[in-house]
């Protein structure tokens, strides 16, 4: 095993890597949006959940190198988590910011390689929005898979662009349209995968459940978690209504 300020990494030799935004699955670290309802240790299995479901799912595509971006000191409690076929590389930086720089500057500099970083929290993310994604990014500087709250679950590059990820407005429904402002002054073009949601607040977790309870095999761990919650949460309700 590396030591914790290394990357652990493997490549096929694959022109496409799908990388994965991540962080290790630790309570007060994770998905902290989540936590006024729930434990930062209910949280932090829900993540794990997640994260697990958006590996398979990344393993799924054909031809395609998969790896993690992290914080530094998450690189070997990841690669433990990651299995031996998944690179995990150590952002440089803290921030999204610095890890999605980080990404391109790893991966496609000098290497022309298709780059798509992407949410660990999209295991329900069908895999030919990815496939599209790739394909759109070979006619384009850029891929962008929009949400539905002003963010962005995905972007993809050929290149490094330092000037084009910027600490401010990650997280805000900002973050597109800063984005794209960027990418225009840079003068790249941009091509668009499907829009999607990603799971940042309680009203995602019931989206989520809808959506899992009719296709559990998109994201089972998921599935099972949130099929388990729902019940969780009916039973409290009861107990609410008969005090």
């Amino acid at each position: 095993m590396k030591s914790s300020n290394e990357s652990v990494v493997r490549s096929s030799g694959s022109d496409r890597v799908l990388v994965i935004m991540a962080k290790a699955p630790r309570p007060g670290t994770v998905k902290t949006r989540l936590t006024p309802g729930l434990s930062p240790e209910t949280v932090t299995i829900f993540y794990r959940c997640l994260l697990d479901d958006t590996l398979a799912l990344a393993r799924s595509l054909g031809d395609v190198d998969v790896a993690i971006m992290c914080p530094e000191p998450d690189v070997n409690e990841l690669a433990q988590l990651a299995g031996k076929e998944v690179s995990v590389v150590a952002q440089k930086g803290e921030g999204l910011a610095a890890g999605l720089t980080s990404v391109f500057a790893h991966f496609a500099e000098g290497h022309q390689r298709r780059t798509i970083a992407f949410n660990s929290d999209s295991p329900h993310l069908p895999s030919s929005v990815l496939e599209d994604a790739f394909t759109t990014l070979a006619k384009h500087d850029l891929v962008v898979g929009p949400t539905d709250d002003g963010g962005y679950y995905l972007v993809g590059a050929k290149a490094s662009h330092p000037a084009l990820f910027a600490s401010d407005g990650m997280g805000t429904n900002s973050a597109l349209e800063r984005l794209l402002s960027r990418a225009r002054a840079l003068e790249l073009s941009v091509g668009f995968a499907e829009p999607f949601y990603d799971i940042d607040v309680a009203d995602d977790l019931t989206r989520l459940a809808a959506e899992l309870r009719l296709a559990p095999e998109k994201a089972p761990r998921a599935a099972q978690w949130l099929r388990e919650w729902e019940l969780v949460a009916a039973q409290s309700r009861t107990d609410k209504g008969e005090s």
